[in-house]
């Protein structure tokens, strides 16, 4: 059996590719995803973040010396993420579930999408780049600024708010380990905010 996964911290540990998309009965679809993760490693049920999403593993192997792994992706998955636009070539953020003992270099994230923040803006600078996201107004009351939030699974913080929109700079190195390096305006990516911003709120409200 496989350790219950505890949670992801938002630091992309590798960058997978989608080599094959199938449709499978009752409204599922698998995924195969490319990466560079030790096969041996890669345990059926074993949740791996991508791009933010937990999803389970359902099949791994070797092939043309790439490790792989398959996972299953719901209606719902497909509904409320980016995952439903993924296909072939895609390139996505990947993350092994946090285990005992291992730092915790980002914030606690669960890995369940709470929506899609759009990119209004991109301004690449001397030294990283700053963008502007829009996420759903349901959502932006719990970014605030200095805080953090998860973007197709990296761990950032809040530079600026603005009603519904919210700014993040980026460094160089993230830029190059993470897809954020190729993300342009008008893209979209998976959105979870802060889980203690999400229990400060409900704290609030049942006061």
């Amino acid at each position: 059996m496989t350790e219950a996964p505890l949670m992801f911290t938002g630091i992309v540990t590798a960058i997978g590719e989608i080599i094959a998309v199938a449709p499978r009965a009752d409204d599922l679809r698998r995924l195969t995803i490319a990466c560079d993760y030790d096969p041996a490693s890669i345990a059926l049920g074993a949740s791996i973040a991508c791009s933010g999403t937990c999803m389970t593993v359902v099949d791994s192997g070797r092939s043309e010396g790439r490790a792989w792994f398959a996972v299953d992706a719901a209606a719902e998955t497909l509904r409320v993420t980016t995952v439903g636009t993924w296909g072939v070539g895609s390139r996505i953020n990947l993350e092994r579930s946090l285990k005992i003992g291992d730092e915790l270099g980002g914030h606690i994230v669960t890995g369940h999408i709470d929506g899609l923040a759009e990119v209004v803006a991109r301004a690449d600078l001397t030294e990283m780049a700053r963008f502007t996201f829009r996420a759903p107004p349901p959502l932006a009351r719990f970014i605030a600024a200095k805080g953090s939030v998860a973007l197709d699974g990296v761990s950032l913080t809040v530079n600026e708010v603005a009603a519904n929109d919210f700014t993040v700079l980026i460094i160089p190195h993230t830029l190059q380990v993470t897809t954020f390096g190729s993300l342009a305006q008008n893209d979209r990516v998976n959105l979870e905010v802060d889980l203690m911003a999400r229990y400060a709120a409900r704290l609030i409200e049942t006061r």
